[in-house]
């Protein structure tokens, strides 16, 4: 363990959610090299055995779920298991670039009102994936990826770092949300809360999108199922004029893509999403005048 290793694991925790991950989790935690905490929360996996295994052999805390809560569920059960002021929810396909947590710490020691950050996200060919925009905002707060650690409207799930004590006087993440937008509705109620978020453009993490669960129809079509359902309710909950409107003409432009036509997986899951929407649309939750809160 190098000398920075205390000082990190004084104050941030890593919380990774897990869900048939085991073929990917590994890279993350080999790019942590045990410099800070690690807790792995399994939605019950399949291959819960090889992510019990990795967790031992790089020591890491391994919470096992019975069933799958959901992304943002599990990770509110990652962030109880963790006592850092700072708590970094990182995907299970990511892999982080040496000196990111030390440079995520330097920014909100820089930067008092930020109360969350997201790292530079890169794919594995180096290319961006700055998250500018949101359906659940209107396009004046969309932006381009900032040239420095600029501010931003929403940050990235797939790695975003947070105040312990700014996420818990929000409420954490939105258990109502299974899957998908659970980022998205967090940026804005710390926004909301007077929390300012930024971009960290020298901590960088490569994220290879899309691998953290695996690719399968069977997985595609419970994503789309649920990024349908999502979509609805929280576009409901932040007020979106024509919540269910738009959602249905995205996901009926989206099945007619050529791209997705010829793609068994991206076909199932883009008519489950449609699907989703159709079915959160009805809720009677949720229901009401659509551009309601």
């Amino acid at each position: 363990m190098n000398a920075r290793a205390p000082a990190l694991a004084d104050r941030i925790s890593i919380v990774c959610v897990t869900h048939e991950s085991g073929g990917v989790v590994g890279d993350l935690l080999e790019s942590v090299a045990r410099r800070c905490p690690v807790v792995l929360v399994d939605n019950a996996s399949s291959d819960a055995a090889a992510v019990a295994d990795l967790a031992r052999r790089t020591g890491a805390t391994l919470i096992h779920g019975a069933r799958n809560v959901g992304f943002g569920a599990a990770c509110n059960r990652g962030c109880a298991a963790t006592s850092t002021e700072f708590v970094f929810f990182v995907n299970p396909d990511a892999r982080l670039v040496d000196g990111a947590l030390e440079e995520l710490l330097r920014a909100f020691d820089r930067y008092p009102a930020c109360v969350a950050a997201s790292p530079r996200l890169v794919d594995r060919d180096g290319r961006s994936a700055f998250k500018g925009r949101s359906v659940l905002l209107p396009q004046s707060q969309w932006i381009a990826e900032p040239d420095d650690d600029g501010v931003v409207p929403v940050l990235s799930g797939a790695a975003l770092c947070v105040r312990r004590g700014s996420f818990e006087a929000v409420g954490r993440f939105d258990e109502r949300i299974f899957l998908y937008h659970e980022d998205d509705d967090l940026s804005i109620r710390l926004r909301a809360a007077g929390g300012e978020l930024r971009l960290v453009r020298n901590a960088t993490v490569v994220h290879a999108g899309g691998m953290g669960s695996g690719r399968s129809v069977a997985i595609a079509r419970r994503k789309g199922w649920w990024m349908g359902r999502s979509r609805v309710y929280a576009a409901r909950k932040h007020g979106v004029p024509r919540a269910v409107t738009a959602a249905i003409a995205t996901a009926a432009l989206q099945c007619l893509n050529p791209e997705v036509l010829w793609s068994p997986v991206r076909r199932a899951k883009q008519w489950a999403f449609l699907r989703g929407v159709i079915e959160e649309a009805r809720n009677p939750a949720t229901r009401g005048e659509e551009g309601s809160a």
